[in-house]
């Protein structure tokens, strides 16, 4: 199904409501990322600091972005670490089935 065959999905931002077109399985996906955008674009206008729908919508933007790229740089920390212990695993395996093998009593 091309894009212009899509159904297209109401969500609601800011007392805004948007037509998105969307995939059938990936529509509540979409709903649930719209329910937290909204959510997010609410507490920022909520704090009172950012004045106007393009700026709040820009803050909320700048908020993902940096969550992400935490996320992002957690799980690159987290595969380093595991990545370095299932090598040192890995080398303990290898140097008993080394001595098994050079020991001529385990044969």
């Amino acid at each position: 199904m091309n894009k212009e065959m899509l159904p297209a999905i109401a969500i609601t931002i800011l007392d805004k409501e948007y037509h998105v077109a969307c995939p059938e399985e990936e529509r509540q996906a979409l709903l649930n990322a719209a329910h937290l955008l909204d959510e997010r674009m609410r507490e920022i206008r909520t704090k009172g600091r950012v004045i106007g729908v393009e700026r709040i919508a820009v803050m909320a933007a700048l908020n993902f972005a940096h969550e992400l790229l935490q996320n992002r740089s957690e799980k690159d920390e987290y595969n380093r670490v595991m990545n370095a212990r299932v090598k040192h695993i890995q080398e303990k395996i290898d140097a008993v089935l080394q001595e098994k093998r050079s020991d001529p009593q385990n044969l």
